[in-house]
């Protein structure tokens, strides 16, 4: 294989847990292809945070994705948590997912260096690796590695011993020795020793690159990074700051100019990635197994449940729009749809902890977002809202057109939200209910503070500078720089304030550590850990490796449970209520048209109340000056950004001093209660059908692709709407 060919594997680090390394995964896909390559490798330290993600931004440009992880292998047992004197915590060793199942074992090893081994680093042992082993390649790493560091201490016979140890560990032809040339003294010691220690045992050599910035130019903004994530200035850096401009991504044709007396290594480098293919499986659930069905199906057990619970909801004496058979008629649709897509035990397992939530004195909210339109949920007391009566659509909820998991976010009360989870664990096992990682990213503003602190720059400076960074939603350096004269007179006047927010701009969308979901749990019907990688968060608590998203694209089941103060109060106002004043007070029974309620709302004297408690609200509360309930469901949808524009609008056609247009008669019956004004998702998909023949289901691609700015489907939509 000749040096212009574009088959190269290169040892990256991208760093999801912490700033070591300034790559940002979709620029180094398209570095990766402007240099002619088409393969790349992930290898973070002891963790695979972003391997999901990189392999989705690989496949997506067309380039051979190679999931690894650097991992820290303990001296002796990993669950041993001493320092030996004169021994390191954990040596360095990179593992390659050979195939799939190389893939599961590396998932199970990182998962226990974190919930058994963490001891400085997550670590594992040689004799755990051995029982996880199938499917792997080893390489034996940088200088941090064991081999490495022996060859440095002169301990060549020892070092011969440990490749061989490793060699079968993982099976001949599995164990490579890693050379890498990024011009440090140790470097050129180790790789003649190597070299020696491939020729007597017959191990063979791969080159790498270890790459921690895309371009040489990043290198300042990479020590910047390391400063930050080890709270440290560059002063207090100097010394052990090891990175050079060597750390870059390197093509094929400068890897075979830095080995020329070893080209076998850069090939065999080639011949490594094309053997490691890796899958991840994207198109099927792991949802839990509800098993206290009474020895029926999932589906009968279902349909029991649900009729019972609607049999109960309409005996409660509420005046409803609608006749009994139409909520019968409504269950019946929706249960076809749930049993179609494969989701009764879904639907069980929720009930099942919100039913023991509601009789262990728990207090659960009566529910929000798109679960509400369903009946199914309202009869289990999922959700306490009747959709019918508001005019709630199932095809928001679930779609057989767009096949993806339900979505039930669920409030608890914040004192008791605990006692539910740790239900959620005795019932479905330890191991296989988890919270979820979050990645918290560098902002324009927060990059700002970051780098002006590790630069060493006055805080007041810094404040003055970062202050000039618009508030706006998304704001990045690069627009501020657009936007604000100011700052960009700074910028361009000022040497250490260009430098102070040029690194910033290189650094800004970088994960600056992980953290835990507020809300989020995953509950699985196996060990998380065969599915996904797993660490235990400061708290102790385990939890994904993979954020929220990724989780449910690989079927998982996310469950958001909420702890919400709200509630907590209700709970104890109606406790209190009980014990004083009407013991037989039933929130489900109070009227939605008491006027003193209404006068409060627009008066604005609202504190304490869910969602309306913001100064902003209470403005928009005194404008509008609500008399229905609608009134209230209108002004909760339209304060966010975006959307709060138009409740001036909403208000002047309410009180008469603005006309009501339809632009179509249909359009009177739809946003007649909102006075002309597309308030709700369920408006648009009405919309979308009364006006161009949409189906529901295909009004509901339309009314997400809408929420969540998918121009293109917007645009291939609003065709067919036009045509329609």
């Amino acid at each position: 294989m000749s040096a212009s060919e574009p088959f190269v594997h290169l040892h990256l680090h991208t760093h999801y847990s912490q700033l070591d390394a300034t790559i940002r995964i979709p620029q180094l896909m398209q570095q990766v292809r402007d240099l002619g390559m088409n393969s790349v490798a992930i290898t973070d330290h002891g963790n695979l945070h972003g391997a999901f993600q990189f392999y989705k931004a690989a496949k997506k440009n067309g380039i051979h994705p190679i999931i690894g992880c650097e991992v820290y292998v303990a001296p002796g047992d990993h669950r041993e948590k001493s320092k030996v004197p004169g021994r390191k915590v954990a040596d360095h060793l990179v593992l390659l997912a050979e195939n799939d199942e190389g893939y599961r074992n590396l998932v199970k090893l990182v998962s226990i260096g974190f919930t058994e081994g963490h001891y400085y680093h997550p670590r594992i042992s040689k004799t755990l690796l051995a029982e996880h082993s199938s499917g792997l390649i080893g390489l034996s790493a940088c200088l941090s590695g064991e081999i490495p560091r022996l060859i440095i201490a002169r301990r060549q016979s020892e070092a011969r011993q440990v490749a061989e140890e490793y060699r079968e560990i993982l099976g001949e032809g599995n164990f490579f020795l890693e050379i890498q040339n990024h011009g440090m003294i140790d470097e050129e010691v180790v790789r003649s020793g190597l070299a020696d220690l491939s020729r007597l045992s017959g191990i063979p050599l791969i080159a790498t690159n270890d790459c921690h910035i895309h371009h040489p130019e990043d290198l300042f903004a990479q020590r910047v990074a390391i400063g930050i994530g080890r709270g440290k200035t560059l002063e207090q850096l100097h010394r052990d700051f090891s990175y050079s401009e060597a750390f870059a991504v390197r093509s094929a044709e400068e890897m075979y100019r830095l080995f020329p007396e070893m080209p076998d290594a850069c090939r065999r480098t080639a011949e490594i990635a094309a053997r490691c293919r890796v899958e991840f499986k994207t198109d099927q659930y792991h949802l839990p197994i509800y098993r206290k069905t009474e020895g029926k199906s999932l589906e009968e057990f279902l349909r029991i449940t649900s009729r019972e619970g609607l049999e109960d909801r309409l005996r409660l004496e509420i005046p409803r729009r609608h006749p009994r058979e139409d909520y019968f008629d409504r269950l019946d649709y929706e249960l076809g749809i749930i049993e179609q897509m494969g989701f009764p035990g879904y639907f069980l397992v929720v009930w099942d902890f919100i039913h023991h939530a509601q009789t262990h004195d728990i207090p659960v909210g009566p529910g929000r977002g798109s679960a509400a339109g369903s009946v199914v949920s309202w009869a289990l007391g999922i959700t306490d809202i009747d959709p019918l009566e508001y005019d709630l659509l199932f095809e928001r909820f679930l779609n057989p057109s767009r096949i993806s998991m339900p979505d039930i976010d669920i409030d608890f009360c914040q004192r008791k939200r605990d006692q539910i989870i740790e239900y959620v664990r005795e019932e479905y096992g330890e191991a296989s209910v988890a919270q979820i990682a979050t990645f918290n990213v560098l902002k324009a503003k927060s990059a700002v503070r970051d780098v002006g602190r590790v630069m060493d720059i006055s805080l007041q400076d810094v404040d003055r500078i970062a202050r000039l960074i618009p508030d706006d939603l998304g704001m990045t350096i690069e627009q501020a720089l657009k936007e604000s004269e100011e700052l960009r007179s700074l910028y361009e006047g000022d040497d250490i304030v260009h430098q102070l927010v040029e690194t910033a701009g290189r650094l800004e969308g970088l994960t600056r550590h992980t953290g835990v979901h507020a809300a989020g749990v995953v509950i699985a019907p196996e060990p998380l850990a065969n599915l996904v990688p797993v660490f235990r968060s400061s708290t102790g608590d385990i939890c994904t490796q993979y954020d929220k998203d990724d989780i449910e694209e690989l079927g998982l089941l996310k469950m958001d449970f909420l702890g919400l103060r709200t509630l907590t109060v209700i709970s104890d106002a109606v406790d209190s209520i009980h014990r004083s004043e009407d013991p037989e007070l039933d929130l489900r029974k109070i009227p939605l048209d008491d006027p003193a309620v209404f006068e409060l709302f627009a008066t604005g004297d609202t504190d304490g109340v869910f969602q309306f408690e913001s100064s902003g609200m209470k403005e928009a509360l005194r404008n509008v000056q609500p008399k229905v309930f609608t009134d209230l469901a209108a002004l909760n949808a339209l304060y966010r950004p975006g959307p709060m524009d138009f409740i001036d609008d909403y208000a002047a056609r309410k009180h008469g001093k603005k006309p009501i247009r339809y632009i179509f008669p249909e359009l009177e019956d739809i946003l007649g209660e909102t006075y002309g004004i597309i308030v709700f998702q369920e408006q648009v998909m009405r919309i979308a059908q009364a006006i161009a023949g949409f189906s529901l289901a295909e009004a509901d691609i339309l009314r997400k692709a809408m929420g969540k700015k998918k121009k293109e489907i917007i645009d291939e939509q609003g065709a067919i709407f036009i045509k329609g």
